[in-house]
């Protein structure tokens, strides 16, 4: 929940220099001055300075022409992970879960327009990109991401496929937001997710919402397997009550 702050509060500094650090992406891993002035929307100077204190804290390096975040910008990621006891707590019912299943199982939470892995098991490498805590992917063309989406309220949820762009990564991929609304009004219904090869051929997935007493979705966890040894059919059949009974396991443990 969000907390209002008087005006005289905002420190307009700090929310410029945030602006900096997020201007930095998958896409847009290494940029020159003149590109982090543009996405972080402000004056090449304004931006030469934040880069230069983030330079000099530690969070980003430079040689002189292009500019990247360091692996220090984790502790901030690191900061929400151990404050967040979820996930501690969930990793035993994922490890079992891993063993009745095995496939590899994680969870993930909501950050604008990407999901965010803020927990793994793995078992067998299935896609050609590794996944870890922290790994960010689109929302839309993911199962955790739709059973996530599938809980925004239906302004914020017209908000994201409004500003979302929607690229398609496999000839699988639903691109059309009509068709995209459709598929989360369905997993709203059914409680679950299954995404067929939209992220990466050969890569199936099924999730489902982990809740928190009051019924809110706080995480979405799920089960992914290749094509070439489960349908989508016995994807359901297999992993979907596994997975209700973790994700039940996980909220009674958060009581």
């Amino acid at each position: 929940m969000s907390t209002a702050i008087n005006v005289r509060d905002f420190s307009t500094s700090l929310a410029r220099g945030l602006r900096v650090i997020t201007a930095f992406d998958r896409d847009h891993d290494e940029m020159t001055l003149s590109e982090v002035s543009r996405r972080a929307d402000m004056t090449r100077a304004a931006a030469r300075r934040y880069l230069l204190t983030l330079c000099e804290l530690g969070y980003v390096t430079g040689d002189g022409k292009y500019f990247r975040l360091t692996p220090r910008v984790l502790e901030l990621g690191f900061a929400f992970l151990t404050s967040m006891h979820i996930w501690e707590r969930a990793q035993p019912f994922m490890e079992h879960l891993t063993e009745q299943v095995n496939e590899s199982c994680s969870i993930s939470v909501l950050e604008g327009s990407d999901i965010v892995y803020v927990a793994r098991v793995p078992t067998k490498r299935i896609m050609s990109v590794a996944l870890g805590i922290g790994t960010r992917l689109p929302a839309f063309c993911t199962s955790m991401g739709r059973v996530l989406l599938a809980d925004l309220r239906p302004a914020e949820l017209e908000n994201f496929l409004a500003q979302t762009q929607f690229q398609p990564l496999t000839p699988h991929t639903i691109t059309d937001p009509t068709l995209l609304r459709d598929r989360i009004a369905a997993v709203r219904q059914n409680g679950f997710a299954v995404v067929d090869q939209e992220l990466e051929i050969g890569l199936r997935s099924i999730a489902v919402p982990i809740r928190n007493q009051s019924g809110r979705v706080l995480a979405a966890m799920n089960v992914s397997g290749h094509a070439s040894r489960i349908s989508v059919e016995e994807m359901q059949q297999r992993f979907l009550s596994p997975l209700l009974y973790a994700a039940e396991g996980i909220r009674m443990a958060l009581a």
